[in-house]
This record gives structure tokens, C-alpha cells and sequence, in this order.
């Protein structure tokens, strides 16, 4: 065929995508805009870019090159965004570690992914050191220490980040990957029926998911974005690599506090950000004397957790645009969005809300999604009754398990990525998560939906938010069991939850037992059912 002859890729017609390109094409067309600020510190996309160039010679001078693992165990800082390109740009792998993590299970990752380097801030040096002294081949420290960061900590290695820096060459030259297809994140999945998982994803993938989050955002030129969302979880949702992409301005945030994310977004006019649900409710909880002058329109991505009506129709009253989104470590973070119609403008808010609380459809660059039986493997009716599994296919759908092809093979079975979250398809099209395939309440051989039962609590007055799980029952084999944070000076009885339930639902899926307290979370803002499952001795107290 002609089309086969004397049509070769050739250096001027074929690159490796990577996301680590958009860095360079920001300093080079915006070089003097601002590319972040830190409390004090601000830097230009042209010094973002020389430091990430140091930090990859660097990396590359203490042995650092195609497929090494270089960990980081940092807050949402300057320096944790460095690592997201100055490690792939010297050839590494990063693999970002879950800040809340435990000594055992961080030692645990340091081996299974064999880290040479380990950079770490000092806040974080006690866990740290309990991990490193449990290691058999500890990495190589670099230190951080964070000029927005006063606490207590000590330095662990012989090297600091910022002499680090200077060691390398801000004019390093650095080459996209040979292949798009060479692993770019090491990214462990939670458990606690065995060891995490660890994602592994690609330059490509992480590429195109960046590219995705603009398109389903419509993120204009500039973007102020805001870190709430922990860089570590999913690498931060691919979000830092659109910004760059975008030559946006990005706004470090160590911890997620309310009343902090509201001065932000007002001074610097913050214009996206993206949190759980619980992000969401905290700052509709927050008093009212911390809106005063937010005045511009706010895009917010909401995820993690199917988030209740009332959260949604609440940030959309206060006039911050929120677009619900869904995925997982496996495809990058977001996978779906709710995307909206024009004619929804004119319904009532409570109708936007409802629509908008769907998980939607794919990405336009995810290429498929559906929910099917995963015994059959055929696709289940547009009825918005029938449950199946949620199923992906694609570009933004991670390489597999590091070390674990078992896993990598079950989660791939018949050509499709196996969420584990269990959906209906409406006749639109969209998508609705009725719960993960662990979290159906089975009482009486009825089936309950727990986020059915917790939409419905959410929209109390009084509650902040609500976990709902199976506790064992001597006659219906299973009842809910609600777990319930209230909001700061409310106050509610588990009878007048009842009643409020009743009143919204069919009774036999209200809670049987009612519990106020804090209710456990992770580091990104989803609710610990697994903790909760273990408290009320649920045959079900697992989460994988």
C-alpha cells in the first residue's frame, strides 16, 4: 500500500507525548508570568522551568535515569510540583506517598517500588524515620524545609533540597521519554486485607488525562488554581500538569482549612479548585463573614465520593460553579464528568442539583466507559434501574499493578479496566454510582443503597456529613447503620434522624442505629467505611 511506503516516523513529524512538555512551552511563551505562590514566595513560569531543570540534573548525577524511583513524601508546596516534572525529566518514576500514612506501610512501598531517593519534608521526619529504620535498602534522603512550615521535624539526610538544586544545571538537557508508553507515576493504592497496589501510569496517559481536565473544565488561559487537592492522590488529579498546560498560576495550600481556602480565593481570585465532598461541606459550614468579597466566578471539580444533592445545590447557591467528576488512581483521577446542557439553566436549582449529582459520561479523551454485568459481561439496560459494574477502556486507564500481574489480570478481565463501583445507566446516558460492590446493604433480600440512605441524611439541616454501612441483624441478616458528624453548634437525637428519614424513604432502608461522632477519613476526603464497618462487626469490614 502507498500509504505503508516511504512514510516513516522521523524526528520531525513524531514526539512521545509527556506531560512534562507543557513546562517547557510555558516558559518559553509566558516566561515572567507568575506560575505559583507559596505564602510569601512567588516564581515565574521561567523559574519553575530552570528548577526543574536543577532538580533533574541532580537526580540524574546521584544515578537517577529510565525507570528509577524517586519517592516524595510532601504537602501541596513548590516542591512537590518541582518533582512532578524535574523526576520524569531526569527519567525517573515518582511515586507520591500518602502524607497520613503509617511507618510500616510507607517502608512497605519504599521497598516494593525499590526508591533510590526519597525527598521528604520535615514535618513529616518522625513517621519517616520509623520507615527508613525498617527498610532494608533505605534511598538516598533529600530534605525539604518549608519556609511556610514552623512546626517540629528533624532533617534526615546528608542533602537539603535547596543546595540540592543548586548543584544541578538549570540548562540540563533534558529529553522526552523514548517511549510514551515508559512509567511516569508509581501511585499505591489503600488497603487493609494485604499490601497496597501500586498504579503504575504512563507519560502518555498522563498527558492525555491533563489535557482531558481542560477540555471538560473549558479552562481558559490563566487559570488560578488553588491546591486543595493533595498532589499525592493521583498526582494531584493531573491538575498540575494542566495548569502548566494552561500557564496558570498555582496556589499552595499545605492543609485544607476552610476558612484559609476562602482568603485565598478572594485575595489571589482563585478561579478552580477541586475537593471530596467534605471540602465542599466544610466550607458551606463555614460562617458567613468569610465570603464577604468573593465576587468572581469559582469553577470547583467535586469528587471521591458520590456527593450528596444538598452540597451541590449548596455551592451552586453561593455561586460557585461545580462540575461533579469520577475516577480513580487506575485512570489518572477524573475519568467522567457530568457534563451539562444548556436547557438545564432553566430548571430549578434542586433539578440541576439532582441532575448534576450523576457521575456523567467519559472524558473525550477516555475512550470507554460502561456498566455491565461482570459475570456476563453484557451491558445493562438505559433503564436507570438495572446495577452493573462500572467499566473503563482507554488511553487514561493506568499500565497495571507494579510486581502484581494476578491483579493486573482480574482487574482486565475481558478487555475492560473492573472499577468495582456498582452503577446504573440512565436513558441519556449518564451514569449514577449506586454504591461500591462491597457497600450494598442486604436486608431481607432487599437490596439498600448506602448512598442512597446518606443523600438522604445530608439533607438535614444538622448534619456536616454521614456514613452509612451494613451492621449484622438477627432477623433481616443485615440493617444500616448511619454514622453522623454534625455541623459546629448543631444538634440533633438519632430519633429525630430517624423521623427525617422516614419522612424521605422507604422505612425499611432507614438506619436502625444512629452514631454522632467524627467520622474517619482519608487524607483525600473519603470517608473510611472500612473503620466504620469494623466498629459495628460487619461480616463486609474490608476495604480493598
Amino acid at each position: 500500500m502507498p500509504f505503508d511506503t516511504h512514510l516513516d516516523r522521523n524526528a520531525a513529524n513524531f514526539a512521545a507525548l509527556t506531560p512534562t512538555s507543557f513546562l517547557a512551552w510555558a516558559a518559553e511563551v509566558y516566561p515572567q508570568r507568575v506560575s505559583g505562590i507559596h505564602g510569601a514566595r512567588s516564581f515565574t513560569w521561567r523559574e519553575t522551568y530552570q528548577r526543574c531543570r536543577r532538580l533533574a540534573s541532580a537526580l540524574r548525577r546521584l544515578g537517577v535515569q529510565r525507570n528509577t524511583t524517586v519517592a516524595v513524601m510532601l504537602a501541596n508546596t513548590p516542591e512537590m510540583y518541582e518533582a512532578h516534572f524535574g523526576i520524569p525529566m531526569a527519567g525517573g518514576v515518582i511515586n507520591t506517598l500518602n502524607t497520613r500514612l503509617d511507618a510500616e506501610t510507607i517502608a512497605f512501598m519504599l521497598q516494593h517500588g525499590e526508591a533510590k531517593v526519597l525527598i521528604t519534608d520535615r514535618m513529616y521526619s518522625s513517621v519517616i524515620s520509623r520507615a527508613l529504620a525498617i527498610t532494608p535498602a533505605p534511598p538516598i534522603v533529600i530534605d525539604v524545609d518549608d519556609s511556610e512550615y514552623d512546626g517540629p521535624g528533624d532533617r534526615l539526610g546528608a542533602l537539603e533540597y535547596e543546595a540540592f538544586l543548586e548543584s544541578g544545571d538549570e540548562s540540563f538537557p533534558w529529553q522526552p521519554p523514548p517511549d510514551e508508553w515508559d512509567s511516569i507515576a508509581l501511585s499505591y493504592t489503600s488497603g487493609t486485607t494485604g499490601d497496597p497496589k501500586g498504579v503504575v501510569t504512563h507519560h502518555r496517559g498522563a498527558h492525555l488525562a491533563a489535557l482531558g481536565n481542560i477540555l471538560a473544565w473549558d479552562m481558559n488561559s490563566f487559570p488560578v488554581y488553588l491546591w486543595s487537592v493533595p498532589l499525592f492522590h493521583c498526582n494531584g488529579w493531573c491538575h498540575g500538569w494542566s495548569v502548566a498546560a494552561r500557564a496558570g498560576t498555582n496556589i499552595y495550600l499545605r492543609k485544607v482549612d476552610p476558612v484559609a481556602m476562602l482568603a485565598l480565593i478572594r485575595r489571589h481570585r482563585v478561579t478552580h479548585f477541586g475537593g471530596a465532598p467534605i471540602v465542599h461541606s466544610m466550607l458551606l459550614a463555614t460562617a458567613e463573614e468569610h465570603w464577604t468579597g468573593i465576587n468572581h466566578t469559582v469553577h470547583c471539580y467535586i469528587a471521591g465520593a458520590a456527593p450528596p444533592v444538598s452540597v451541590i445545590e449548596g455551592m451552586e447557591r453561593r455561586g460557585f460553579k461545580i462540575s461533579h467528576i469520577y475516577g480513580l488512581t487506575e485512570t489518572y483521577g477524573p475519568a467522567t464528568l457530568c457534563s451539562k446542557h444548556p436547557e438545564w439553566d432553566a430548571l430549578p436549582l434542586a433539578e440541576r442539583a439532582r441532575l448534576n449529582g450523576r457521575q456523567g459520561v467519559r472524558f473525550s479523551l477516555e475512550e470507554g466507559l460502561t456498566v455491565m454485568n461482570p459475570d456476563t459481561m453484557e451491558p445493562v439496560p438505559h433503564d436507570g434501574e438495572t446495577i452493573g459494574e462500572i467499566m473503563f477502556r482507554g488511553n487514561i486507564t493506568m499500565k497495571g499493578y507494579l510486581k502484581n500481574p494476578a491483579a493486573t489480570s482480574a482487574v482486565f478481565r475481558g478487555g475492560w479496566f473492573h472499577t468495582g463501583d456498582l452503577a446504573v445507566i440512565h436513558p441519556d446516558g449518564y451514569i449514577k454510582i449506586k454504591d461500591r460492590s462491597k457497600d450494598i446493604i442486604i436486608s431481607g433480600g432487599e437490596n439498600i443503597s448506602s448512598l442512597e440512605v446518606e443523600d438522604v441524611i445530608h439533607k438535614h439541616p444538622g448534619v456536616l456529613a454521614c456514613a452509612v454501612v451494613a451492621q449484622p441483624d438477627a432477623k433481616w441478616g443485615e440493617t444500616p447503620a448511619a454514622f453522623i458528624e454534625l455541623k459546629p453548634g448543631a444538634q440533633a437525637t438519632a430519633e429525630e434522624i430517624v423521623a427525617h428519614c422516614r419522612e424521605h424513604m422507604a422505612h425499611f432502608k432507614c438506619p436502625k442505629n444512629v452514631v454522632f461522632g467524627p467520622v474517619p477519613r482519608t487524607s483525600t476526603g473519603k470517608i473510611q467505611k472500612y473503620v466504620l464497618r469494623q466498629r459495628v462487626h460487619s461480616a463486609d469490614a474490608i476495604d480493598v
